[in-house]
């Protein structure tokens, strides 16, 4: 059927229309099998496996790069352990055997808390600036040269910490420095590529390689550790950024009117799906609106509240499952790792229900995006409130561990795509911004975490946990309350704006005259 006046022919259903015929038909949707779309989103999979494959080695490096050996402080006799130390433990002066000769270095915990939130020290200082700049001229080049620049510098980590760790510290912010342009320029090619009815299940799949990369990056890193020595784990995934990026830079177009390979059917339905919204934002940009945004600020907080959990896990969960149950290092590396699996596969199940809630018009969009926020957040909470009350319980921790992350995952078709809903084309400038407030947390949390667990107590760890549950719930509330899936008045094009006036004063003159 032709679409109705003014709308695009694959719009989203708005929260004011609810009760309009269906836009488009079945067999008006190419294929989604081998199209252009779907294969930008495997590649930004690809690219995001690999991106945080180069953000958590560390995680799981910094147990083989710290000597387990150090002197204790002044008027310590012997090591309190807070859980049991499996037998064959107790008496290990290298808990983890390493190729001889591999460096290790005497850093303490509240080094290491530093050093892992190094990284997001750089990764703040460019997401606004590179959402916007991808904004305007697209995206690929910047993920693309994100990917590459933080791959290159992952290269040089051994020489850094073998300097010292100011200089590894100095060298983290700069990796994140480069990346933090990656996740805005993904946002950006998404407003110019993802029709509306197919947002979330392309995004949360292109996204979905970050969760599927700490899944793979934690237990190898282990592996290698062991295996190879821990300056290996650099050298491979630095070694595997530059490869994706010569596939990278080879096959994606940031905008489907000059992809080389896309279909022409393809290409006519991406851009009358998306409409006036696919097209860049030029420099100019309404700043006072978004500073006055409620639905805008509803993103930010609820992104700073879920992201100290995830990011706590993220950096934290290597050492606790070191300290506190003494795994060894491979161990560690995958029972690390096994929450990362599941948030995966619940995340790319939650983009394939979310459209379907969204196209047949069970939900509004505004209704789906709040059901899965407030479902990643309070059952990762009540998850994380339980691990802190699992002792010295192996199977328990790594289960409620497990379950929090996993079930955190349906996030990603809430709060996480949702600037894509509120402004189109102002998406990736947007996911800039919310995006370097949730990087907050990176910062902030392993630093606390670093304090709370100076001791390494059980209940140093479980004030750790229960300030994460606590913090998830604050965000669930703040969304439920004022998050919003309706383009905003701001966001809109010269030509949408008129096309909303007209129906303004037709649907006037229609009430007069009945």
């Amino acid at each position: 059927m032709p679409p109705p006046d003014g709308c695009s022919i694959n719009a989203a259903p708005s929260d004011k229309s609810e009760d309009s015929e269906p836009l488009i038909e079945n067999h008006a949707v190419p294929p989604r099998c081998c199209s252009a779309r779907l294969n930008l989103a495997v590649l930004m999979f690809l690219g995001f496996c690999v991106v945080y494959g180069l953000r958590v080695n560390l995680s799981v490096a910094m147990v083989a790069m710290v000597n387990s050996t150090e002197p204790e402080p002044a008027g310590n006799t012997s090591v309190v352990h807070a859980c049991p130390v499996p037998s064959g433990r107790e008496n290990t002066s290298d808990t983890f055997q390493q190729p001889k000769g591999t460096p290790q270095y005497s850093w303490d915990s509240e080094t290491q808390g530093w050093l892992l939130g190094a990284f997001f020290f750089g990764y703040l200082c460019t997401q606004i600036p590179g959402g916007y700049l991808a904004g305007h001229y697209g995206g690929s080049l910047f993920l693309g040269l994100g990917v590459l620049g933080t791959a290159a510098l992952t290269l040089l980590t051994p020489l850094a910490a073998q300097w010292g760790s100011y200089w590894l510290f100095a060298l983290r912010a700069l990796e994140g420095f480069g990346e933090g342009v990656t996740f805005p320029a993904m946002m950006a090619l998404w407003a110019r590529w993802a029709p509306p009815l197919e947002r979330s299940r392309l995004m949360t799949l292109s996204g979905s390689g970050a969760n599927f990369g700490a899944f793979l990056a934690l237990p190898l890193t282990g592996y290698i550790c062991q295996t190879l020595g821990w300056p290996a784990v650099f050298y491979l995934c630095g070694g595997a950024g530059c490869l994706w990026a010569v596939f990278w830079f080879m096959f994606v177009s940031d905008d489907p009117r000059t992809h080389r390979r896309i279909s022409e059917e393809e290409r006519d339905y991406i851009i009358n799906s998306i409409g006036p919204q696919g097209t860049g934002h030029g420099w100019s940009i309404p700043l006072v609106s978004m500073l006055l945004s409620v639905p805008l600020w509803a993103i930010i907080i609820t992104q700073m509240c879920s992201n100290w959990a995830y990011y706590t896990l993220l950096t934290s969960l290597p050492t606790y499952m070191d300290t506190i149950l003494h795994f060894d290092l491979q161990s560690n590396g995958f029972l690390s790792a096994l929450p990362y699996l599941g948030a995966w596969l619940v995340s790319t199940l939650s983009g394939i229900v979310a459209d379907a809630l969204i196209e047949r018009r069970v939900f509004s969009v505004t209704t789906v995006r709040k059901i899965f926020t407030t479902t990643g957040l309070l059952l990762p909470a009540a998850f994380l409130v339980a691990v802190g009350y699992s002792g010295c319980s192996h199977i328990l921790t790594v289960t409620f561990l497990t379950l929090s992350t996993t079930v955190g995952g349906s996030s990603a078709s809430g709060v996480y795509i949702n600037q894509i809903d509120v402004a189109p084309r102002y998406a990736g400038f947007l996911l800039g911004i919310t995006n370097t407030f949730g990087t907050i947390p990176g910062v902030v949390a392993p630093i606390v975490t670093g304090y709370f667990t100076e001791n390494h107590t059980l209940d140093g760890w479980r004030k750790v946990f229960c300030v994460a549950a606590g913090i998830n719930m604050g965000g669930a509330l703040f969304y439920l309350i004022f998050g919003s899936g309706k383009i905003q008045p701001w966001a809109e094009t010269e030509e949408e704006k008129t096309e909303t006036e007209r129906r303004r004063r037709r649907s006037s003159s229609q009430s007069d005259s009945s």
